[in-house]
């Protein structure tokens, strides 16, 4: 939402303006355990964040657990089908590819073989917690997951479609398309939903 300040609101805390990122990411958590409980379970509901700057697209965002085939703690014994039936996504993101165990990867998620997206799926990783501790600037940030994708022997024939560069130039370009189709009148609202 196009704002002259950056500030954020929760549809579950009306009328209280965040205006602190830290304190977003954790209202997002503790939003998250009451949902669903502290011992990683799983909920259809949604937490609905908006974010209003002069400085990002008019997006929705839907952040999904991540695809778990073994349920840990109280999540559910049919976990797997229940994530599945919530993947309604036009763009996939895998998020945290750095922390995977050495000699893992997630190319076949990537290239689109396993669980296949109409729009694919896109890399990044993420500030880690000391990164966000130290501050670490977003450009330095945006430079080591380049170099990341460049290096790491599964990735390194997709770096130039991974990243958070890439993921924006993605969005941007969905969110012309819509544009394009609500302006020409072909139906759409041009309301646009990549889950993420």
């Amino acid at each position: 939402m196009n704002s002259p300040t950056e500030y954020a609101e929760f549809l579950h805390c009306k009328g209280k303006k965040f205006v602190d990122f830290d304190e977003v990411r954790q209202e997002i958590e503790a939003e998250t355990d009451r949902v669903t409980g502290a011992n990683r379970g799983i909920s259809s509901v949604p937490i609905n964040l908006r974010v209003y700057s002069p400085n990002v697209l008019n997006l929705t965002l839907v952040d999904l657990p991540g695809m778990t085939k073994v349920p840990v703690g109280d999540q559910p014994a049919d976990i797997e089908a229940q994530i599945r039936e919530m993947l309604m996504q036009t763009i996939g993101v895998i998020t945290k590819l750095d922390l995977m165990d050495e000699g893992t990867d997630a190319k076949d998620i990537l290239e689109n073989k396993h669980l296949p997206l109409r729009r694919g799926y896109i890399g990044v990783v993420n500030r880690s917690q000391k990164d966000i501790d130290g501050r670490k600037d977003i450009n330095a940030a945006m430079a080591a997951e380049r170099k990341f994708f460049l290096s790491h022997p599964g990735y390194r024939h997709l770096a130039d479609r991974m990243g958070t560069p890439y993921l924006q130039k993605m969005l941007n370009q969905v969110c012309q398309r819509a544009r394009r189709v609500s302006v020409s009148g072909n139906g759409s609202t041009g309301a646009i939903s990549p889950a993420i």
